[in-house]
């Protein structure tokens, strides 16, 4: 991709994100204003986003592609699965809990769409819709066993088959494979609320950071796990994708949503499930202000 365009995109992030600190610190946004901004995106925005991002023309190239990046997401998830089951072990029980889940499940399905889109344009944000299917399924499942006893199949499948962005993405592919043309007013309103990702995740991931001092935040638990979810798993995914001559648009999405950093679920569960709360978020913080660094590192590398 073009350099600048990579440095426009970047600047714009950091500036959303630190809008929403100032905002945070100042009050404006209080407490409660995350839990609303949350599910603004989750059930509104990304939605619309998603949608907007299927209405380009089909045909069985792009059907193909489907297939390729849901194969090579649902191989991430696996190892993502075995690296947690392995790795930390001689952690407490506590901390392990955080280390797990936030293996198996980054934040790629609230920074990753906002992140594809800007690099690689709505073909980018559809894909990356595609890619993160099985990360929901593991989401709902695995990742919840970490802290608590695992779901019944029914309540997983419930769960993975209502969620806000999965519907989103029946109803894009619906769209795009049958080129029905909606109202133009609709379309309109889709694509102008999904207009809005990238303000919204970014500022309310700068209310995420404001709350937690950075002060000797650092430990070496979280250097280790920084390492490997913002740097060991996408290199994993890219020496994968080079091997098997990987088409250069799904690569560049799977490498930049592996390299996501600890989603804010990761805090949520922990403290609903006595797991090490303080210990999650700064997880969460320190992965999220270095993959402000990271990530523009892999798309250059790219």
């Amino acid at each position: 991709m073009d350099y600048s365009s990579l440095i426009n995109l970047q600047g714009m992030l950091f500036l959303l994100v630190a809008a929403g600190i100032i905002l945070r610190k100042k009050g404006i946004l209080h407490e409660e204003a995350k839990a609303v901004l949350t599910d603004l995106v989750i059930y509104l925005i990304l939605p619309c986003n998603i949608i907007s991002s299927f209405l380009i023309e089909f045909n069985l190239s792009v059907l193909k592609k489907f297939a390729v990046i849901l194969l090579i997401a649902t191989l991430i998830q696996v190892v993502s699965l075995i690296l947690a089951n392995v790795l930390y072990n001689k952690e407490e029980d506590g901390r392990k809990k955080v280390l797990q889940y936030g293996t198996v499940c980054s934040n790629a399905g609230f920074m990753g769409n906002p992140i594809a889109e800007g690099v690689f344009g709505a073909q980018g944000l559809m894909f990356a819709s595609i890619f993160l299917i099985p990360q929901r399924i593991v989401m709902w499942s695995a990742g919840v066993s970490y802290f608590t006893e695992s779901p019944d199949r029914k309540t997983i499948v419930k769960k993975v088959m209502t969620h806000p962005c999965i519907i989103a993405v029946y109803i894009g592919m619906f769209f795009m494979v049958t080129q029905i043309q909606m109202p133009q007013f609709l379309e309109h309103t889709i694509r102008g609320v999904g207009g809005c990702t990238t303000t919204v995740s970014m500022v309310l991931i700068g209310t995420i950071l404001a709350e937690v001092k950075l002060k000797s935040i650092l430990d070496w638990g979280i250097v280790k796990y920084t390492a490997i979810r913002l740097f060991f798993i996408p290199l994993l995914v890219f020496l994968f994708c080079r091997l098997f001559s990987v088409d250069p648009m799904l690569l560049g999405v799977s490498v930049l949503l592996a390299g996501m950093p600890a989603g804010s679920t990761t805090a949520i569960l922990a403290a609903k499930y006595d797991g090490d709360y303080i210990f999650a978020t700064k997880c969460v913080v320190v992965t999220t202000l270095l993959s402000l660094v990271t990530i523009p590192l892999w798309c250059m590398f790219l």
